[in-house]
């Protein structure tokens, strides 16, 4: 089997699953969890500070860069090291998409939105950067998964249980909807190992 062929058909798959439970969620289990989880939420709040996507954003930005600089003055650096770069660079980019383009479209209001009182549905093209749906750090998280799943396979399985991890945090949090999460993931990791490939196929007509 072609490989890309064999990466489509669990792609599909794939997408065909996170639809399924996203719209299962998004209908039904959405603001219940929210509301089982509201009282535990609130003592993960210190968290907002150190893992802030001002601060992740900065810290990937810083790394980029660095990586980018020592490329220019050394001529090279190490395969992991272009990887690192990648995975930043595609993170920061995916996380940008999510926050300009698909929140202000989707318009879903935050779980603390909801148990004020608001709607939790979509309101097309009313929404902003703070808006729920998709997740923006799993959007970020996923990108930069996504792009060392591909280039790396034996992170695959260490990065998804960080994910998951991730993702669960976000939901007891009462940062996201279980929604939220499930579409930032498949979205993030998708925009990841897309640029993973693009990568690969840069490096092999590099290297010919």
């Amino acid at each position: 089997m072609n490989p890309l062929s064999g990466f489509l058909q669990i792609w599909t798959l794939s997408l065909a699953f996170c639809v399924a439970l996203g719209v299962v969620a998004f209908a039904r289990m959405d603001v219940p969890i929210a509301l089982h989880f509201w009282r535990v939420g609130r003592f993960l709040h210190p968290l907002n500070t150190p893992f802030g996507a001002t601060v992740v954003l900065s810290l990937e930005s810083a790394v980029a860069v660095g990586l980018i600089v020592a490329r220019v003055v050394r001529g090279h650096i190490s395969r992991f090291g272009e990887s690192l770069a990648m995975a930043c660079l595609a993170s920061i980019c995916t996380y940008a998409i999510n926050d300009q383009v698909f929140k202000p479209f989707f318009g879903v209001p935050t779980p603390a939105k909801v148990m004020e009182g608001a709607t939790h549905a979509f309101h097309f093209l009313r929404g902003s950067g703070n808006s729920s749906f998709p997740s923006g750090h799993m959007m970020l998280a996923g990108a930069f998964c996504g792009v060392f799943m591909k280039l790396h396979r034996a992170s695959v399985w260490p990065l998804s249980a960080l994910l998951v991890l991730a993702a669960g945090l976000l939901i007891v949090g009462d940062w996201h909807f279980l929604s939220d999460v499930v579409a930032g993931t498949f979205v993030g990791v998708s925009a990841g190992m897309l640029a993973g490939e693009v990568w690969s196929v840069h490096s092999e007509v590099r290297r010919s």
